[in-house]
């Protein structure tokens, strides 16, 4: 992580944070906005489809989601219609133990009152969660399984398909070994395995499927190679220059007991606070000079510049096959990147995460977004912007907002 604050800014931050940190921040109608559900939802969707040998016609499957419905005790996850599904296992990804899991029927299903709109023709893989989720936390599962289906993965001359509409939005797939890839219809990263096996990896951020249809020949190299969740920027009154963010973390690193948050050159931190999301444990957040977590013996698995101001959060230590995952809540003045202009809001900033929101003040609507992104209305009528970013580079988001006819000033 990079540590954006210089040494020259130290004092006033020092001063700056020592006043704001004084007590919690005062309810605002333009806080975080956390969704609410009474059927079963998810979150955070990933999946890695491993193209076994052609003449198999199969692929393994490694499924990342996070259930999102408070007191959930239960996960469905449905099996898709033309694939036999095989070597079924699921895994809870805090502590990496087994989870109990049946196949059961849609009707089944239906039983369940988080899932009354289960499709009747579809088996679904039910899971009973490590614990009921947490109210604003998750219940994260990593789920296997391999699948047999000769319409999706088969043999086209010399050269291998895999064509399926993938509804998941973000995906990876990855090639036999000693296969190129030739054909390809999703604009994607091509990556390279350590093992040597290329891969091609895709958001989609669009509404409906992906129609992905992949096309690869056998002469490639194998050697091996050389070996973040959103963000989410909610706008309080331009005139404030501030943002309340929260940001969602998930270390995996054994030996690692802390993460650091820096704080950027410009900017001013308040109001720190953190939660493991699979438990809903509050966590305690320290904020601290560089020097000072150094001194500290805390293992973020990072270096701090010594003049960096930083937002410490200790945990217990990852053991080899646990991860967490951390939700990070801080509140950010930074007049330079949040002003007036007239009678515009203007949000001028480098948001280098894949997947970023600002959502705008209560009243305000966008006039302008230099970068694409998708638009989606909260419930209590604040507007949402998305900017997913496939490429490595930060995606620059200039946007600016005018007040609502009738909006308070």
């Amino acid at each position: 992580m990079k540590a954006w604050t210089s040494a020259g800014l130290f004092a006033g931050l020092t001063a700056s944070l020592a006043a704001v940190a004084s007590g919690p921040p005062e309810a605002s109608r333009d806080g975080v906005y956390l969704p609410a559900a009474t059927t079963q939802s998810e979150a955070d969707e990933y999946t890695q489809y491993e193209l076994l040998a052609p003449e198999t016609a199969s692929f393994r499957i490694s499924y990342e989601v996070t259930a999102t419905t408070p007191g959930a005790n239960f996960f469905y996850n449905p099996i898709r219609k033309g694939s036999a599904a095989s070597e079924e296992s699921v895994y809870d990804a805090m502590s990496g133990t087994p989870l109990h899991f049946e196949v059961v029927s849609g009707t089944d299903a239906r039983k369940d009152p988080l899932m009354t709109d289960a499709d009747a023709e579809t088996s679904y893989i039910k899971v009973r969660l490590a614990h009921p989720v947490p109210e604003h936390g998750e219940g994260r599962l990593l789920i296997l399984k391999t699948y047999r289906d000769e319409k999706s993965y088969f043999r086209d001359g010399e050269a291998i398909v895999f064509s399926r509409p993938l509804g998941v939005p973000r995906n990876k797939i990855v090639l036999p070994a000693g296969y190129e890839l030739v054909g390809l219809n999703v604009p994607s990263q091509i990556l390279t395995q350590q093992d040597g096996r290329v891969a091609i990896s895709f958001m989609h951020a669009g509404a409906g499927e992906a129609p992905l249809v992949l096309r690869a020949v056998r002469d490639a190299q194998t050697g091996a190679a050389a070996v973040p969740r959103e963000i989410v920027y909610f706008l309080q009154p331009p005139e404030t220059h501030s943002f309340t963010l929260y940001h969602d973390y998930t270390e995996t690193r054994p030996g690692v007991n802390g993460y650091a948050n820096v704080v950027r050159a410009g900017s001013v931190a308040s109001h720190p606070s953190a939660a493991v999301l699979d438990t809903g444990e509050q966590l305690p957040a320290r904020e601290m000079s560089g020097v000072e977590l150094a001194v500290s013996k805390i293992n973020t698995g990072e270096t701090v510049a010594p003049a960096a101001r930083v937002v410490v959060i200790p945990f217990a230590t990852i053991q080899s096959g646990q991860t967490l995952r951390l939700r990070i809540t801080e509140t950010y003045t930074a007049p330079v990147s949040y002003r007036l202009e007239g009678d515009e809001l203007v949000f001028d900033r480098s948001l280098g995460r894949p997947r970023n929101a600002v959502v705008l003040p209560s009243g305000w609507y966008c006039t302008f977004s230099a970068a694409p992104a998708t638009v989606t209305q909260l419930p209590d009528g604040r507007v949402r912007l998305d900017y997913w970013d496939d490429r490595p580079e930060a995606v620059d988001v200039l946007l600016k907002a005018r007040r609502r006819v009738g909006t308070p000033r």
